[in-house]
Parts: structure tokens; C-alpha cells; sequence
């Protein structure tokens, strides 16, 4: 094999950039690897189109160098909104949640009254085994099976219960 040649260096390329590729594919990233495959696959065409060695080269830095000024960013956005909207999914909607407590809450760690969240109504237990009575105001933590688990809020005012 003669790496002087760009008869070589074409093929080098194209497996360069296929490799950049199938590894942007399988790794869970940020168009980390994907600048890199754009800037070889450039440097192919620039060596099938019979340019030099050095010039591929060449071609493939600034290539690379542009594609992941451009890509990165935008992976980063990107990976920012897929985390903010996954942020609620499921029970962890739930956490952080303001809910009123609509039957008391006795104390200790297996009793439980009920809360209405939003405008479901959920098993409660307290979140530090303390009585909680109706018409609390209180922040859900977590989700625990098909109850939540609460604290008071005490920045909020105390409501009361709502009608039925």
C-alpha cells in the first residue's frame, strides 16, 4: 500500500468517512463524530477528483473544522430541548406540583389520606410521617405506586377544601 498515492487516499476516505458515520449512528452523542465524517467524506471527493494528498488533507481539516462549528451547537440545542420536554414525563409530571389535601393525612409511615392534584385526586402520605390536615396546600416530592408523597408548602397559602 502506498500512502503517497491518492489513488489510496480514496479509498481511505470513503472507509474514513463510512466509520464517522456508523460511529455518530451507535454513540448516543452530540454530532461529535458526524463533523469528522462530512470533512472525510469531502476529502474523497477532493481525492477522487484527482487532487493531491496534501490537498485532501487539507480539505478535510477545514471541512471538519466548519461542519462541527455548525453541528455542535446545534446538537447541543437539540440535547437540551429532548431533556426539558422529558423532564415531565410519566409520574415525574407530578413531582413539584402544588395539590390540596382533601381527607387528613394521619401520621406514621403507611397511612395515607388523599390530595387532589390538578384535578385528579390521589392517595396521600406525608413525606415526614407528620399529620397533614385538610385543606393544605402542599408540594407533591414523588410519585410512589398509586400515591404521592407530599410535604407542606408553606409559601403557600392554606386553601380550603374544595367543593364537591
Amino acid at each position: 500500500m502506498d500512502l503517497e498515492s491518492p489513488e489510496t487516499w480514496r479509498w481511505i476516505w470513503l472507509v474514513a468517512a463510512f466509520v464517522f458515520a456508523v460511529g455518530e449512528i451507535t454513540l448516543i452523542g452530540t454530532f461529535f463524530l458526524l463533523p469528522f465524517g462530512i470533512g472525510a467524506l469531502a476529502a474523497c471527493v477532493t481525492a477522487f477528483a484527482g487532487h493531491t494528498v496534501l490537498t485532501s488533507w487539507i480539505v478535510f481539516v477545514v471541512v471538519s473544522v466548519l461542519s462541527f462549528a455548525v453541528l455542535f451547537p446545534l446538537g447541543r440545542r437539540l440535547e437540551k430541548a429532548t431533556t426539558d420536554a422529558n423532564a415531565g414525563v410519566g409520574a415525574d409530571r407530578w413531582r413539584g406540583r402544588l395539590a390540596v389535601v382533601l381527607e387528613d393525612i394521619p401520621g406514621g409511615p403507611s397511612n395515607s389520606g388523599m390530595a387532589r392534584v390538578d384535578r385528579e385526586e390521589w392517595r396521600a402520605a406525608s413525606a415526614d410521617d407528620r399529620p397533614i390536615p385538610a385543606g393544605t396546600t402542599v408540594r407533591v416530592l414523588q410519585v410512589d405506586g398509586t400515591r404521592v408523597i407530599v410535604e407542606p408548602a408553606p409559601d403557600v397559602p392554606v386553601n380550603p377544601v374544595p367543593p364537591e
